[in-house]
């Protein structure tokens, strides 16, 4: 099978399970980033935010954007999705993917999270140091 073929399919599944979103209990399904943050308030519970980080190929030499993908944090070429899981581990919401050169704090503000965190009260959500400033 051809890498084309792979990455196509790859781009339909992907708004179909979009569309699905993560179900965490019967008749309750969690969409967009938003719904996750709504779901936190209502429920009490904690949530926990960071970006992971999965290992790319470089693009090959004399391709506009070549060093984007280099993450300052692991040295390597990588693509970042910000994941946000409950107090239990179960993740709730995975984000665009976005070049591994992102600063985590640069992908929550791009995701929207400031202004969703910024309507909520008593929700707690857990951060490691990489989101330092995004509460100002």
């Amino acid at each position: 099978m051809d890498r084309s073929t792979v990455t196509r399919a790859i781009g339909e599944i992907r708004p179909l399970l979009a569309d699905r979103g993560c179900r965490i209990a019967p008749g309750l399904r969690l969409r967009t980033l938003a719904d996750v943050i709504a779901h936190l308030g209502a429920t009490g519970q904690t949530g926990i935010i960071d970006a992971t980080e999965i290992r790319v190929r470089r693009p090959a030499a004399n391709r506009p954007g070549r060093s984007r993908f280099v993450s300052g944090k692991s040295r390597m070429n990588a693509m970042k999705a910000l994941v946000v899981t409950d107090d239990r581990g179960r993740m709730l919401f995975c984000g665009e993917v976005r070049a591994g050169s992102v600063a985590d704090i640069t992908q929550a503000r791009d995701a929207g999270l400031v202004d969703l965190l910024a309507d909520t009260i008593h929700l707690e959500i857990l951060a490691d140091a990489g989101y330092q400033g995004l509460g100002a």
